[in-house]
């Protein structure tokens, strides 16, 4: 399996990286060089994950040169506006301890739903990125949570295109329109919580499915996003499941599988929209 999607810039991104949300919780950078000893190389952080400088040190601790770990980081939607995220960058780049990352991202489109000015904040936070990667301070740049009318607008005045766009996408909740312009206008979609959550693991359909092709629900869901070119960041932190979702066995899903996987009901969606009120996950 060809192990990176080439971006719209020729950079080449891992199909399958580690996701470091909540990883480090009541603990330090081990679970993050536990990721990378299992073979993972590119990690997912952001600022609002607070855990940025266990990453880094994870990094210096491994040995591994910098330039084989694709490194990702976010700047917070409190932080929109042309000098918050300059600020906010810098401060990533500080306590990740590097002096360049791979990629950045717009966390998300709105400071919150209501949010009148959005369209001129990104614009502006957008333009900050355009001039790190001008100054070689950021390989790729891109947005998460972006759904089809916050790229448009993002567009009408971007000089660069965004390169990825990282959404919620797993059997149950797919964004399908999303996905689909993202494809057209040559933006990499990469799934953060690919997996759903319980209710998406246990979903007979999908246990059915991995029983079919002798894989595990976990090794399934990734496939099943990644035989549709789209990346993944799952979490883990057991070396045991870092490993079976990293290295997958060699499956190719029936089309007639995917088409009743993409057409299930919703479930396992995490209860957060750009542009609603946050409500409870389904199935947490």
């Amino acid at each position: 399996m060809e192990q990176y999607y080439v971006l719209q810039n020729g950079v080449k991104m891992p199909r399958i990286g580690y996701g470091t949300y909540k990883c480090t919780d009541g603990s330090d950078e081990q679970i993050v060089r536990m990721a990378l000893e299992a073979g993972y190389r590119l990690l997912d952080t952001a600022a609002a994950y607070e855990n940025e400088e266990y990453v880094g040190k994870a990094i210096q601790e491994s040995g591994i040169k910098r330039e084989e770990i694709f490194l990702t980081s976010k700047v917070w939607k409190t932080n929109l506006g042309y000098e918050k995220t300059v600020k906010s960058f810098e401060e990533s780049l500080e306590r990740l301890g590097t002096d360049y990352l791979d990629l950045f991202l717009l966390h998300w489109p709105k400071p919150d739903p209501e949010s009148k000015d959005w369209k001129e904040l990104d614009r502006e936070s957008w333009r900050a990125l355009e001039e790190f990667y001008h100054q070689g301070k950021v390989r790729a740049i891109g947005v998460s949570n972006f759904l089809p009318h916050h790229l448009e607008a993002l567009m009408e005045t971007a000089k660069v295109r965004p390169m990825v766009d990282q959404l919620e996408l797993h059997v149950g909740y797919l964004q399908e329109a999303a996905v689909q312009y993202c494809k057209s206008w040559g933006i990499q979609v990469q799934a953060w919580s690919p997996l759903g959550r319980r209710r998406v693991l246990e979903e007979p359909a999908v246990i059915r499915m991995a029983e079919k092709y002798q894989v595990s629900p976990a090794q399934f869901l990734l496939k099943f996003l990644l035989q549709q070119s789209i990346g993944v960041i799952p979490k883990a932190s057991s070396m045991e499941r870092m490993r079976q979702n990293l290295i997958l066995p060699e499956i190719e899903i029936a089309e007639e599988d995917l088409y009743m996987l993409r057409c299930l009901p919703q479930i396992g969606w995490g209860g957060e929209h750009p542009d609603l009120a946050r409500v409870a996950a389904q199935g947490s």
